[in-house]
């Protein structure tokens, strides 16, 4: 099951569950719109896996199984290198 993280790794936005505005790539790492597609180009900096959308699950499942709340931050920001 995914962990649905609460914000961008590099910009700390919040990505609530249902946001159409995160992205991550295999491992989950998980990034805004804005920096994906600016800073990004697309690739994630930890791995050089491609972002994607993520998936939303459907707010009646979030009870039983809710998104993570623990917040990852690269703290000096992210750049396309990984």
């Amino acid at each position: 099951m995914l962990q649905l993280r609460p914000n961008c790794e590099c910009c700390d936005r919040d990505l609530p569950a249902d946001s159409a505005d995160a992205l991550i790539c295999s491992f989950e790492c998980t990034f805004c719109r804005d920096c994906a597609s600016n800073n990004l180009q697309g690739i994630c900096p930890n791995c050089g896996g491609e972002l994607l959308s993520r998936p939303r699950r459907p707010a009646d499942k979030l009870e039983r199984a809710p998104a993570s709340s623990q917040r990852v931050l690269k703290p000096a920001g992210c750049s396309a290198k990984h």
